[in-house]
């Protein structure tokens, strides 16, 4: 029995062994006497270690392959899930449709953008000169998928040149020292200390808003509730933020906003107490303080009486009001965002290795120019404006010009910024912000100032893309006051016309037997004889 099934366990290539000395077994048996029982037995068990022998060594053989295909198993997962080497199905300007890999949670900021399916991308050329002059346009812009967007946020964030931490002014009984020293909620800062600001160093302490108090939003001025201050305080890696103040703007409604953002992207909307009267008399605020995609926020005893000033504490503070947002997509109250937001960031910063982007105007270069523009629109009072460009002009101000290469423009249009929040984008807002409060509320005429000055200290540049890429991923609706004092559309009503009766239908006995009626009959026939056939009666012609 033993030999039997040490046999069929040969099938793994033992039974060579097994089968060899069984011949020499009956090869001694013929030329030998009979062996006894103990000489067989003696037999058996060296036949046993020899398959014993085998059987582990196979045994051994085995493992190890098993060992081996498990380890290549792991390997070709972990490249296909690698950030670096995704799969790509199919590209598709405005809206691809990669497919990432879902456990892909982060890309390495050492990825060439060589590789990425937008690096070929042109725009197309522009329309021929001549002719009727076309406004600003939206142009093709490559976004790849929400889902391939959302996995390509950087693992680390982006470097912060020389400036490793930056601190903010507290000062609870701020004294106005100078006649153009801003404001109370700014601190009046002096010219002495605007200086400073720009002298970048490791560690660094600036006015940046809210200098009464040491947490944004808690008896500084623009004041806002407990509960939506824990709100704010929440960790997230992205959210997207617009503010209306004054009742303005009519809220837009974001479209085309992904599932996982929905899920992970909070959308902020803050609000005066004026505009959140306005929503509650419109039934459109519900209890939990959204409408729609949107959260809301009321904002209490702001700092100015200027609604446009109001909604430059949280486009350009954002970072105070959030202090744990790692990407900030900020918006105007009149913008629809019409894009997700991963593809946004996506586009705009992660692939260009940016930390700020913001669009270019999509007319004018200069800050002269812009200066001159918004004296013509009344923009601002024209003395101010004056002062502003007089004061720049003194610190070096120059027009703009192909000089400034790589830079591309000296002028913004500053309704959407895109940030990632780092020291020096952070330092960057608040000294924009700075000027804003010292001079006037017309952000375009201060950006380019607190930009060269603070790329003259430091390797760190701004993304400025065209404004026609811009209007691809929002939409720009009317101000509410305007919408106010529009006409109300005409309603077009279609008349339809009497049938036509037959002629055999018509007769003298119809019409009335007054004096004029020949003159009648002859005036409608005559005018039938002088009136032209329409389109219609000649294509009936034809086809007759």
């Amino acid at each position: 029995m033993n030999g039997g099934s040490l046999g069929q366990r040969g099938s793994y290539g033992s039974l060579p062994c097994y089968g060899k000395l069984s011949n020499i077994a009956r090869k001694q048996s013929s030329k030998m006497p009979p062996v006894s029982s103990r000489d067989k037995e003696r037999v058996r068990l060296v036949v046993c270690r020899c398959l014993g022998r085998r059987r582990v060594a196979i045994l051994l053989l085995v493992a190890l392959a098993l060992l081996v295909f498990i380890w290549g198993s792991f390997t070709v997962s972990k490249e296909t899930t690698s950030p670096t080497d995704r799969p790509t199905n199919s590209i598709h300007f405005d809206n691809s449709d990669i497919i990432s890999h879902p456990s892909v949670a982060c890309r390495s900021r050492a990825n060439s953008t060589l590789d990425h399916p937008c690096h070929k991308f042109a725009l197309p050329p522009p329309p021929p000169s001549g002719g009727r002059r076309f406004g600003p346009r939206p142009c093709p812009v490559c976004y790849i998928s929400a889902e391939q967007a959302r996995a390509s946020i950087p693992c680390s964030s982006s470097a912060s040149p020389v400036l490793r931490n930056l601190t903010y002014v507290v000062d609870e009984n701020p004294i106005k020292i100078e006649s153009h020293g801003g404001s109370e909620f700014g601190g009046y800062p002096s010219l002495k200390q605007r200086s400073e600001s720009f002298d970048m160093q490791e560690s660094m302490t600036v006015h940046c808003g809210f200098v009464k108090g040491n947490r944004p939003g808690r008896q500084t001025g623009f004041d806002i509730d407990e509960a939506d201050l824990m709100k704010l305080e929440e960790f997230h890696k992205v959210i997207v933020a617009s503010a209306i103040f004054g009742n303005y703007d009519i809220i837009q409604q974001p479209k085309d906003v992904s599932e996982a953002a929905r899920k992970n992207v909070p959308f902020y909307m803050f609000i005066d107490e004026e505009t959140e009267t306005y929503l509650k008399n419109s039934s459109t605020l519900d209890s939990n303080k959204r409408i729609g995609l949107w959260r809301i926020i009321v904002v209490h005893n702001i700092p100015y009486t200027d609604a446009r000033r109001n909604g430059k504490v949280p486009k350009l503070l954002l970072h105070r009001l959030l202090p744990n947002v790692r990407y900030s997509i900020w918006i105007d109250g009149k913008l629809q965002l019409v894009v997700d937001p991963y593809q946004v960031l996506e586009r705009f910063l992660w692939q260009q290795n940016a930390s700020f982007a913001i669009s270019r105007h999509y007319h004018r270069f200069d800050v002269f120019e812009e200066a001159d523009a918004n004296k013509a629109a009344g923009k601002c009072d024209n003395s101010s404006i004056d002062y502003q460009i007089e004061f720049y002009k003194k610190e070096g101000l120059s027009t703009y010009s192909k000089a400034k290469l790589p830079i591309t423009s000296d002028v913004p249009e500053g309704c959407v910024i895109i940030r990632e929040h780092i020291p020096i984008t952070n330092l960057f807002t608040c000294l924009w912000f700075n000027e804003v409060d010292r001079f006037t509320a017309r952000d375009q005429l201060s950006f380019s100032t607190v930009r060269d000055k603070i790329m003259a200290k430091v390797d760190w540049s701004i993304n400025m893309f065209l404004d026609c890429e811009r209007r691809n991923f929002v939409i720009q609706a009317y101000h509410k006051d305007l919408l106010d004092h529009m006409p109300p559309p005409v309603a077009h009503v279609f008349r339809h016309p009497p049938p036509l009766q037959p002629l055999h239908h018509v007769s003298s006995a119809g019409r009335n037997p007054g004096k004029n009626s020949r003159r009648g009959r002859d005036r409608r026939s005559g005018s039938r004889q002088r009136r032209k056939p329409a389109a219609g009666n000649r294509e009936k012609q034809a086809f007759l």
